[in-house]
Protein backbone atom coordinates (compact mmCIF):
# COMPACT_ATOMS: atom_id res chain seq x y z
CA UNK A 1 0.00 0.00 0.00
CA UNK A 2 2.90 2.65 1.11
CA UNK A 3 5.01 1.82 -2.19
CA UNK A 4 2.00 2.40 -4.54
CA UNK A 5 1.18 6.05 -3.04
CA UNK A 6 5.05 7.19 -4.06
CA UNK A 7 4.14 6.83 -7.74
CA UNK A 8 1.08 9.17 -7.58
CA UNK A 9 2.46 11.56 -4.92
CA UNK A 10 5.66 12.11 -7.24
CA UNK A 11 3.19 12.28 -10.59
CA UNK A 12 0.92 14.71 -8.73
CA UNK A 13 3.86 17.00 -7.38
CA UNK A 14 5.22 16.96 -10.89
CA UNK A 15 1.69 18.32 -12.03
CA UNK A 16 1.96 21.30 -9.57
CA UNK A 17 5.01 21.99 -11.02
CA UNK A 18 4.27 22.16 -14.19
CA UNK A 19 0.87 23.67 -13.59
CA UNK A 20 2.90 26.14 -11.82
CA UNK A 21 5.26 26.89 -14.76
CA UNK A 22 2.79 27.69 -17.20
CA UNK A 23 0.96 29.67 -14.83
CA UNK A 24 4.25 31.93 -14.32
CA UNK A 25 4.27 32.55 -18.01
CA UNK A 26 0.42 34.14 -18.01
CA UNK A 27 1.02 36.06 -14.82
CA UNK A 28 3.54 38.82 -14.17
CA UNK A 29 6.03 37.23 -11.60
CA UNK A 30 5.22 38.36 -7.88
CA UNK A 31 8.73 38.17 -7.17
CA UNK A 32 9.84 41.17 -9.10
CA UNK A 33 10.62 44.22 -7.80
CA UNK A 34 8.27 47.09 -7.64
CA UNK A 35 10.33 49.13 -10.55
CA UNK A 36 10.87 46.17 -12.80
CA UNK A 37 6.63 45.56 -12.98
CA UNK A 38 6.55 49.26 -13.86
CA UNK A 39 8.95 48.64 -16.49
CA UNK A 40 6.82 45.66 -17.38
CA UNK A 41 3.88 47.72 -17.69
CA UNK A 42 5.29 50.65 -19.34
CA UNK A 43 6.38 48.41 -22.01
CA UNK A 44 3.01 46.84 -22.63
CA UNK A 45 1.06 49.97 -23.04
CA UNK A 46 4.15 51.39 -25.42
CA UNK A 47 3.69 48.49 -27.45
CA UNK A 48 0.49 49.55 -28.45
CA UNK A 49 1.21 53.08 -28.76
CA UNK A 50 2.43 54.70 -31.50
CA UNK A 51 5.74 57.65 -30.65
CA UNK A 52 5.30 60.56 -32.16
CA UNK A 53 8.01 63.45 -33.01
CA UNK A 54 9.27 65.09 -29.24
CA UNK A 55 8.00 68.38 -28.15
CA UNK A 56 9.19 70.71 -25.71
CA UNK A 57 6.18 71.51 -23.91
CA UNK A 58 3.19 70.03 -22.45
CA UNK A 59 -0.14 72.13 -21.68
CA UNK A 60 -1.00 71.20 -17.71
CA UNK A 61 -3.55 73.60 -17.47
CA UNK A 62 -6.79 71.51 -17.93
CA UNK A 63 -5.15 67.73 -18.15
CA UNK A 64 -5.42 65.69 -15.04
CA UNK A 65 -1.97 63.72 -15.85
CA UNK A 66 -0.32 60.60 -13.84
CA UNK A 67 3.35 60.99 -12.68
CA UNK A 68 5.42 57.87 -12.31
CA UNK A 69 9.51 57.34 -12.60
CA UNK A 70 10.96 54.59 -14.25
CA UNK A 71 14.37 55.14 -13.90
CA UNK A 72 15.55 58.36 -15.30
CA UNK A 73 12.11 58.29 -16.99
CA UNK A 74 9.55 60.84 -16.07
CA UNK A 75 6.21 58.82 -16.96
CA UNK A 76 3.02 61.58 -17.71
CA UNK A 77 -0.46 59.56 -18.19
CA UNK A 78 -3.02 62.08 -19.82
CA UNK A 79 -5.07 58.81 -20.41
CA UNK A 80 -4.83 55.61 -21.28
CA UNK A 81 -4.03 56.23 -24.96
CA UNK A 82 -1.74 59.30 -24.54
CA UNK A 83 1.71 58.90 -22.48
CA UNK A 84 4.27 61.35 -22.53
CA UNK A 85 7.91 60.30 -21.88
CA UNK A 86 10.66 62.73 -20.67
CA UNK A 87 14.14 61.62 -20.42
CA UNK A 88 16.05 63.48 -17.62
CA UNK A 89 19.43 63.57 -16.60
CA UNK A 90 18.68 61.64 -13.23
CA UNK A 91 17.89 62.93 -9.53
CA UNK A 92 13.93 62.40 -10.13
CA UNK A 93 14.05 58.47 -9.60
CA UNK A 94 12.22 59.07 -5.50
CA UNK A 95 8.87 59.60 -7.42
CA UNK A 96 9.54 55.55 -8.25
CA UNK A 97 9.35 55.31 -4.15
CA UNK A 98 6.14 57.53 -3.66
CA UNK A 99 8.00 60.84 -3.23
CA UNK A 100 5.61 63.82 -4.31
CA UNK A 101 7.19 66.03 -7.80
CA UNK A 102 7.21 69.18 -7.44
CA UNK A 103 7.87 71.44 -10.76
CA UNK A 104 8.59 75.02 -11.12
CA UNK A 105 7.19 75.83 -14.48
CA UNK A 106 6.11 79.56 -15.65
CA UNK A 107 2.60 79.64 -17.26
CA UNK A 108 0.39 76.46 -18.24
CA UNK A 109 2.99 75.22 -19.89
CA UNK A 110 5.67 72.70 -18.37
CA UNK A 111 8.85 72.73 -20.86
CA UNK A 112 11.99 71.05 -21.50
CA UNK A 113 14.49 72.86 -18.94
CA UNK A 114 12.15 73.11 -16.37
CA UNK A 115 13.85 72.53 -12.83
CA UNK A 116 11.51 69.74 -11.12
CA UNK A 117 11.95 68.29 -7.00
CA UNK A 118 11.32 65.43 -5.51
CA UNK A 119 9.85 65.95 -2.05
CA UNK A 120 9.37 63.23 0.78
CA UNK A 121 5.46 62.86 2.23
CA UNK A 122 5.99 62.69 5.23
CA UNK A 123 8.71 65.14 6.59
CA UNK A 124 8.55 67.26 3.27
CA UNK A 125 12.21 67.44 3.05
CA UNK A 126 13.43 67.68 -0.50
CA UNK A 127 14.67 64.22 -1.74
CA UNK A 128 16.52 64.99 -5.36
CA UNK A 129 15.73 67.57 -8.33
CA UNK A 130 16.32 67.35 -11.94
CA UNK A 131 15.87 68.94 -15.52
CA UNK A 132 12.98 68.21 -17.45
CA UNK A 133 13.98 66.51 -20.89
CA UNK A 134 11.86 66.62 -24.26
CA UNK A 135 8.89 64.87 -24.32
CA UNK A 136 7.88 62.03 -26.88
CA UNK A 137 4.54 61.72 -26.94
CA UNK A 138 3.05 58.44 -27.54
CA UNK A 139 -0.56 58.16 -28.96
CA UNK A 140 -2.92 55.62 -30.20
CA UNK A 141 -2.63 55.27 -34.15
Amino acid sequence: MRESLIPIVVLAGSAFIGATAMAGTQEPDRRASPQQRQQARLQQDLARLTPKPPVDCIDTRFRNVAVQAVGSQLIYRESRNRIYISETAGGCEQVARGDILVTRQFGTRLCRGDIATTVDRVARFQTGACAIGPFTPYTKG
